[in-house]
């Protein structure tokens, strides 16, 4: 069931259900949602989306805070599922709004979002540590806490008891059945809460389209074993900064190889410090070393942990693939091991950075090419097998883009939910659940709320049009003096053009045109400087369109003697 074509939702019934995701739905990122029960509201998540090669300048992207903004008073609290940036990444800029809102997290996932307050400088907040057993009342809302599998320790699900029913959100889940934590997803707990009822069943879509059973974690072990075997000079590993099992892995093979271990990035310093202090990250004595003392050792006695496997930019393993990294100049026959999967979006920027470092003479290993990751999300098998277990009434599938909801939302039906109790929405439509019957009725605006240096929503879409233009098309600026008085051309007009491979002399034949056309204007009565810049515009815009077949843009300046 889609939503589409909705209009302003009415006003919410007593003992409904309203859901509205703010994030995350047709989107890998930014997860939010807000839940409302008879005027009081609940988030879910608070993550950050990172931006694209659409989004030029842009730092992050966060969720459609500004549909809550009005309802701050409201919200009684924010529940988070687990520690990785697109669901704890804009926890700051909401706590900035209305810094005591209580936010309720495992140790690990409180500890990353104190060191984000930290740096933002948000004080006096109300952090209420909780694990996978915890039970929790608060106003409209009873939360049930359940333990679940997924690429960070610490991981919950949620269970929702409330006056309009009950919802199961699973939150970031799989469900390897050898973990390396030995944290097991509570399926007893799934079929316990499905025989209670389930109203609504809110499930991770990530996986939904790759069949069978996600890979689980200890398998790549082999593979890593063989990187390192393999590997005769320098090894840089390049994964999530919050991927403790995976960093636990390239620990454990670095001593056996007796390697020793140096983190670069600020964010991997930061995380696995704290995974190490909390317990969570096993670091075997005399393993780490600072990173200004890498040079102290023989190339075959490193390994660099890095950030950077999503190509982002300023990451350290682009830097070092670009050859501006500080500290590390990689050599022909390093090797570089990418042990990530490739969020959707990035594709670019990733290989990019392969390119890179091929250029450099490393061999780059990653998951095209060995089993050197495996994903942190359900497969369709192990979504069937929830909803076989779990029998919802209801089903609205939640984290991905919208090929991936479709695909959930199939999947439930497969195994006897009806169509009808099925519902893909996107970010910002709005769904109710009343007596059981879960129904679409209007949309809100949650668009993307845009994070440039230190300013938070101020950047537009128009913004960034006029900036993917200046990097597309260049920029022409043409400047001229006048007199409208006597509808006289003083000086000019002087073009200049940049992001042009062509010298500003070819606009020598235009000039003639745009100062016959400035003439021509003040002599029919146009004397203001606003209009007669736009009779500029617009006669070396079409000149330009014709001759070179560009739309750059044109910043006109006409100034008065």
């Amino acid at each position: 069931m889609s939503s589409s074509g909705l209009r302003t939702p009415p006003k919410l019934r007593p003992d409904t259900l309203r859901v509205i995701p703010l994030g995350g739905l047709g989107d890998v990122g930014r997860n939010m949602a807000s839940l409302e029960v008879n005027g009081k509201i609940l988030l879910i998540d608070c993550g950050v989306l990172f931006p694209s090669d659409d989004h030029p300048g842009v730092d992050l992207i966060l969720p459609g805070i500004d549909g809550i903004r009005d309802r701050l008073a409201d919200i009684v609290g924010l529940v988070l599922t687990h520690g990785h940036e697109d669901h704890i990444g804009a926890v700051p800029y909401l706590l900035k709004l209305r810094n005591d809102i209580p936010v309720f997290g495992t140790r690990l996932t409180l500890a990353l979002v104190r060191e984000k307050l930290r740096e933002h400088r948000v004080r006096n907040t109300d952090l209420r540590e909780i694990d996978g057993d915890s039970l929790v009342l608060l106003d409209e809302f009873e939360i049930e806490f359940i333990p679940v599998n997924h690429s960070i320790p610490d991981a919950v699900g949620l269970f929702l008891r409330t006056k309009a029913g009950t919802v199961l959100h699973t939150g970031d889940f799989k469900m390897d059945q050898l973990p390396l934590d030995g944290r097991l997803t509570d399926l007893r707990r799934f079929a316990k809460l499905g025989e209670e009822g389930v109203d609504l069943f809110m499930v991770d879509s990530t996986n939904a389209e790759v069949p069978g059973f996600t890979t689980p974690e200890k398998d790549i072990q082999p593979a890593l074993q063989r990187v390192f075997s393999a590997s005769r000079q320098r090894l840089v590993v390049a994964c999530f900064a919050s991927h403790v099992h995976r960093v636990q892995q390239v620990l454990d093979e670095a001593v056996r190889h007796g390697r020793k271990v140096a983190y670069v990035g600020r964010s991997m310093v930061k995380n696995m410090a704290i995974a190490r202090d909390l317990g969570y990250l096993r670091v075997p004595g005399n393993t780490l070393i600072d990173l200004k003392d890498v040079e102290d050792y023989r190339p075959e006695e490193v390994v660099i942990v890095s950030t950077g496997s999503q190509g982002e930019p300023l990451s350290a393993l682009s830097r070092m693939a670009n050859r501006e990294h500080p500290a590390i100049e990689l050599q022909p026959g390093d090797t570089v091991l990418l042990a990530s999967s490739l969020i959707p979006g990035n594709e670019n920027s990733v290989s990019r950075v392969i390119n890179g470092l091929s250029r450099l003479g490393a061999k780059v290993v990653h998951k095209g090419n060995a089993l050197v990751h495996v994903s942190g999300h359900a497969s369709a098998g192990e979504l069937l097998y929830c909803y076989n277990i779990v029998k919802p009434r209801n089903v609205m599938p939640v984290h991905g883009e919208m090929r991936h909801l479709i695909a959930n939302a199939e999947l439930a039906q497969a195994t006897g939910v009806p169509v009808e109790h099925t519902i893909v929405v996107e970010d910002g439509e709005v769904v109710d659940l009343h007596r059981g019957n879960l129904s679409a009725v209007g949309r809100i605006d949650t668009g993307y709320v845009f994070v440039d240096g230190s300013t938070v929503g101020a950047l537009s879409d128009t913004e960034l049009t006029d900036r993917r233009i200046l990097g597309d098309e260049g920029f022409i600026t043409v400047v001229a003096v006048v007199n409208p008085h006597t509808g006289q051309l003083i000086t000019g007009p002087d073009i200049h053009a940049r992001g042009f491979v062509e010298d500003d002399a070819v606009f020598d034949g235009v000039r003639d045109e745009i100062a016959g056309a400035l003439v021509q204007a003040m002599a029919e009565g146009v004397d203001d400087t606003h209009r007669l810049q736009q009779v500029v515009r617009r006669r070396i815009g079409r000149w330009v369109n014709k001759t070179y077949r560009r739309r750059p843009m044109i910043v006109p300046l006409v100034i008065h003697a």
